[in-house]
């Protein structure tokens, strides 16, 4: 079977959690598997690369660049003598190469007083070119033949776009050339994270955008299934911390599953979904720290149950916006709305209108508020609407689950256990047939959480 094995931060975060990560992949490939593997940078690297950049844009002191680099490079090559002693001189070489270029680029920022989404794409890429070769040599040392490649010698092509950038289409015979000729005899370490444009610039996938370095993967070498192996025994059915009593499920669809990550679920990145869709490949979900553990597995049709709901999700840090007043006999003001927002890089979570047009209510995150009270006051001064308000106080609740298609009731009883828990519902959007969300008052946010888990019985196995 030919395989993608995608390993998280908290996966290779350190020795030990490498040590786990070259048995199962030894353990795999001795049960005949070809495997491709994809690598995140080790735990909260790449969040310390990215608070780096910026403040080396205003930095006077290049003693604190100097002390920084230095824990970079002490941490990795920690790891590195614990995991792979026959290899510590020709690793630490790749790492220093890839320290000073990192140190280099960061001083020519400082230089300038300007961080360029090219260049924050280049040195966001380098947590990744620092955890790769050590993971590779990790393999090597226990006997696995094994060479680490970034993403874009890889083969991944993408669309240019700095920051969030798409594979195209031509990446999967490039990958099938490059890592797919090569599986079996050898175990490629991909760098997760990363491709390039045309011109051979670095863009990133945007965050957690290893997952879909992984899918990518998968999709052009072929791959029977896509592994994502992280810190969770897989997809579960809410945030166990807000309620302990939460289970993982078993399966999902890749409606469901993108449901789920587009509305607070950030096991598996929303985009890593579609190359493993296109091709229909198996993506399991499951925990380096507790391999036993079955999983989540996301398919085409998720195994049938008789669950009508699968899983509620909470995203805080929500704004909403009221707009009213639309221009009376005068067509387009939404569109003119939406055209602002969208300039202003304002992304709109959720849409609910009146029936009357006259009125619609938005969804964005708390950190956008400026950019779309910029956006709404020019519209304000064209004559197009009247007024518009903000409630930052709020948090969307989604409940996901594709036997809602088609039943009756469905509605009625979410909102049934939402009264009988006396939280007022402060706007509805529904945008797909295996998707409801709404709209609650902070304070009220886990509350609805916990009521619609408990009229599904989420908790239960065989509800």
């Amino acid at each position: 079977m030919r395989l993608v094995m995608k390993f998280g931060g908290t996966s290779v975060g350190d020795a030990e959690c490498i040590a786990k990560v070259v048995d199962l992949i030894k353990k795999s490939r001795e049960e005949g598997n070809e495997i491709a593997v994809v690598v995140s940078a080790m735990t909260k690297v790449t969040d310390q690369i990215i608070t780096a950049a910026e403040g080396i844009i205003s930095c006077t002191d290049k003693k604190n660049l100097d002390t920084f680099i230095s824990l970079l490079r002490e941490r990795h090559l920690t790891a590195l003598g614990i995991v792979a002693p026959d290899y510590i001189d020709e690793v630490t070489t790749h790492i220093d190469i890839r320290l000073e270029r990192l140190r280099n680029i960061l001083i020519a920022v400082n230089n300038l007083h300007e961080l360029t989404p090219r260049s924050r794409d280049y040195i966001i890429s380098f947590g990744e070119k620092l955890s790769a070769p050590i993971v590779s040599a990790a393999l090597r040392q226990a006997g696995i033949p094994s060479f680490q490649i970034s993403g874009c010698d890889a083969g991944i092509l993408t669309d240019g776009v700095h920051g969030g950038a798409t594979a195209l289409a031509e990446s999967y015979p490039r990958i099938m050339e490059r890592i797919g000729s090569k599986l079996g005899a050898q175990v490629p370490v991909i760098q997760g994270f990363t491709g390039c444009s045309g011109e051979g610039a670095v863009t990133t996938l945007g965050r957690s955008g290893s997952d879909y370095s992984g899918a990518i993967i998968g999709a052009g070498i072929d791959a029977e299934e896509i592994i994502i192996w992280t810190d969770v025994d897989g997809v579960m059915t809410t945030d166990p911390r807000l309620i302990p009593e939460a289970r993982v499920i078993d399966s999902l669809s890749f409606l469901e599953m993108m449901e789920m990550s587009y509305f607070g679920a950030k096991v598996i990145h929303p985009r890593a979904l579609l190359p493993a869709m296109e091709k229909n490949i198996p993506v399991y979900v499951k925990n380096t720290f507790n391999p036993a553990h079955p999983g989540t597995v996301v398919i085409r049709e998720s195994h049938a149950d008789k669950r009508i709901v699968k899983a509620v999700s909470l995203i805080k840090n929500s704004c909403m916006i009221s707009i009213s007043g639309f221009a009376a006999g005068k067509p387009g003001v939404a569109g003119d709305i939406f055209t602002s927002l969208a300039a202003a890089g304002v992304n709109v979570m959720l849409i609910s209108q009146g029936s009357s047009e006259m009125n619609i209510s938005l969804i964005i995150t708390e950190e956008q508020v400026n950019a779309a009270n910029k956006a709404l006051v020019q519209i304000k001064n064209k004559g197009l609407i009247r007024e518009y308000t903000f409630a930052k106080d709020v948090n969307v609740v989604s409940v996901v689950g594709a036997g809602m298609a088609g039943t009756p009731g469905t509605l009625y009883r979410i909102f049934h256990g939402l009264g009988l828990a006396k939280i007022n519902v402060m706007m509805i959007s529904q945008g797909s047939e295996v998707n409801v969300s709404f709209v609650v008052k902070e304070a009220d946010g886990i509350r609805a959480v916990r009521a619609i888990h408990e009229e599904y019985d989420l908790d239960k196995e065989d509800a």
